[in-house]
């Protein structure tokens, strides 16, 4: 937006801070006596004005991704924190950028509680809230000695890594899976393990220096200041510090003078012309909330992908199916396995057993397209034997839930030591849309030959949306492979369209889906006959779920 900055009510420069020697000694003398049973932080809360949102205040040490737990609970609903709806069209191409929202203002002027009042208010599933908290730098050995004793200035510009800050939020926007810093105020360093975000329809950034760097604003679709007077900044840094960061009021007051205030002064306050909307009094003007909330749900509405389930049913009619297929050859002991599956008066038992017996042929029959090297070995008898070895750094099974798993014994079988990681994808019974609900997979998935697991596949949209989330996490679209124990041809023509490197194998294909989108002839719903779970209903909601495949 380019319009100047705007607010539900006149925009006001906050007034200075208590000069030394007037209230904020009286506050020092006050609180020192108590310092060593940490009531002085209680004592703050009464300087405090309510807050209209009655949440209790935040706490923590480290630098949060906001994801983890990957759930919010408001009063209306839960939100998803981490994972995506699929904001890809039919040819697996991204269609809109997530919409990034950046929250400035001074210290403790209620940034990340405003964050929270728009998440709730959006009343949207899918939310990332970024902290810059998280993204200070390392500090030198003569840093963390300053910074012990009150003397490093964490609100200059330089004190954060505005490089990684960039590159971070970009991959965000376009969907892609990043690893974020967690940083540990008490020892003023990053926490060696980091926590990974994946995209949203939105993404909250809030930090004092988000409008400091020019490459960060051009990545901002929607920039907010949160302007708080700096009376109630203060005593809520003293709180918080005190508090949930092991610090003492006069190091907390000592650096509040001498880099905090002077920091607001010279870097941040001046930001505020290049808001798109100014937030006097933060989370106590709802008015301006309602009017940010608005003005999202309309970019929101405009970026909205419309999964067109007609189109990816029709797109590649008549064409001859692709090379990037294998189909497992068609041996009497093949289709003889396919008529039991098949036939609809097979009890679970056999349903099971010959389920699991073309499982395990279709992996043996798909680890045939792995790389291959030539090698030699030496046999017991001393003699050399030129032979192949895996040319890969890993296998790496991925199963997408619930049919999906029923794959993974055979996998572990006859890949020693592979490693597994799970998928959940559903469709959304008001848009057609298939939805990322869950996800869970290995450390450095990016390297290794994925294989891709589900039991069918008949429109071919959860098989896309599952790998657009590999390829979102770096694996290589060559790499990757879907295997199907039954395919519908439109399954295999959107997903080969929609990714030509990814390797497509099955045990069969039919010709076609009936209006519900269910393989025709079929095997019927797998995971309701496998698992042995009662039949649903013709045109259920959750019968429709699992034929999305």
């Amino acid at each position: 937006m380019a319009a100047p900055p705007a607010s539900a009510d006149a925009p006001r420069s906050s007034p200075p801070p208590p000069a030394a020697g007037d209230g904020t000694d009286r506050m020092v003398a006050k609180s020192e006596a108590a310092c060593e049973d940490r009531s002085s932080a209680e004592a703050l809360d009464r300087l405090l004005p309510p807050v209209g949102t009655g949440r209790s205040p935040r706490k923590r040490t480290t630098s949060q991704c906001k994801s983890e737990p990957p759930l919010l609970r408001t009063s209306k609903r839960t939100i998803y924190t981490a994972g995506r709806p699929p904001w890809y069209n039919e040819h697996g191409t991204q269609s809109k950028e997530a919409f990034a929202i950046g929250l400035g203002g001074g210290s403790a002027s209620g940034k990340t509680t405003v964050a929270r009042m728009i998440i709730e208010a959006l009343d949207v599933p899918w939310v990332v809230l970024l902290s810059m908290d998280s993204f200070y730098k390392v500090l030198t050995q003569q840093q963390q000695e300053q910074a012990a004793l009150h003397n490093y200035n964490f609100d200059h510009p330089d004190a954060f890594d505005f490089d990684l800050i960039v590159s971070t939020l970009q991959k965000l926007k376009q969907g892609k899976s990043v690893k974020v810093p967690v940083y540990d105020f008490t020892t003023h360093s990053r926490k060696k393990d980091w926590k990974t975000l994946y995209g949203a329809n939105v993404i909250i950034f809030e930090g004092i220096m988000a409008f400091a760097d020019k490459t960060l604003l051009e990545l901002l679709d929607m920039k907010i200041f949160v302007d708080t007077d700096s009376d109630i900044r203060l005593v809520r840094r003293l709180r918080r510090d005190i508090s949930e960061r092991g610090r003492d009021i006069a190091g907390v007051i000592k650096q509040y003078n001498k880099f905090v205030k002077p920091a607001f002064d010279q870097y941040i306050q001046p930001t505020m012309r290049l808001a798109d909307i100014v937030v006097p009094r933060g989370s106590g003007n709802t008015v301006a909330i309602d009017l940010i909330v608005q003005h999202v749900h309309s970019q929101l509405e405009e970026r909205k992908l419309r999964w067109d389930m007609a189109a990816l049913a029709s797109a590649h009619q008549c064409h001859p199916l692709p090379r990037t297929l294998s189909v497992l050859k068609s041996t009497p002991q093949v289709r003889g396995m396919h008529t039991i599956i098949r036939d609809k008066e097979t009890s679970r038992d056999e349903f099971i057993f010959y389920s699991k017996r073309l499982m395990r042929l279709l992996i043996e029959h798909a680890l045939s397209f792995l790389p291959f090297q030539d090698c030699v070995v030496q046999t017991p008898q001393g003699q050399d034997y030129a032979g192949k070895c895996y040319a890969g750094k890993q296998i790496t099974g991925v199963s997408i839930l619930r049919a999906g798993e029923t794959m993974e014994p055979a996998l572990r079988a006859v890949c020693k030591d592979v490693r597994i990681g799970t998928i959940l994808i559903q469709t959304n019974q008001l848009t057609g849309e298939p939805e990322l609900h869950y996800l869970r997979l290995p450390k450095d998935i990016s390297d290794d030959h994925v294989i891709l697991m589900d039991c069918t596949v008949s429109t071919g949209a959860a098989a896309m949306m599952a790998v657009r989330v590999l390829l979102d996490h770096d694996v290589p679209e060559d790499k990757i492979f879907l295997l199907s124990l039954l395919m519908a041809e439109m399954g295999v023509h959107s997903v080969a369209y929609a990714f030509p490197r990814v390797r497509i194998i099955t045990t069969a294909v039919d010709k076609r889906v009936n209006d519900l989108f269910r393989i025709i002839p079929g095997i019927g719903n797998f995971g309701d006959r496998y698992f042995g779970t009662d039949a649903v209903p013709e045109g259920s909601d959750e019968e429709e779920v699992a034929s999305m495949g």
